[in-house]
């Protein structure tokens, strides 16, 4: 999703004070207790050539069948490593 920069301007003038957060919880000592960094993965985008009928399999298999494909490349990569 993107945003126009005039509409970025709109959203950083507007004070705190007239934010409406009541539909948002406080976040309590549990919350801060459970709570971890995680730093975003960065991807690349590449073009690969794959089967028609393995594309097919993947995008019956979940809408996010690109995320899908990538997490078996990754679950192949880590089964390589010597124990």
């Amino acid at each position: 999703m993107s945003i126009s920069p005039e509409r970025l301007k709109e959203l950083q003038n507007i004070k705190d004070s007239e934010i409406d957060t009541s539909d948002i919880p406080e976040l309590d000592e549990q919350f801060w207790q459970k709570a971890r960094r995680v730093e975003p993965i960065l991807q690349e985008t590449v073009l690969i050539k794959l089967e028609p009928d393995i594309v097919n399999w993947f995008q019956r298999q979940n809408p996010n069948y690109q995320t899908m494909i990538n997490q078996v490349l990754r679950d192949y990569i880590e089964q390589q490593k010597p124990e």
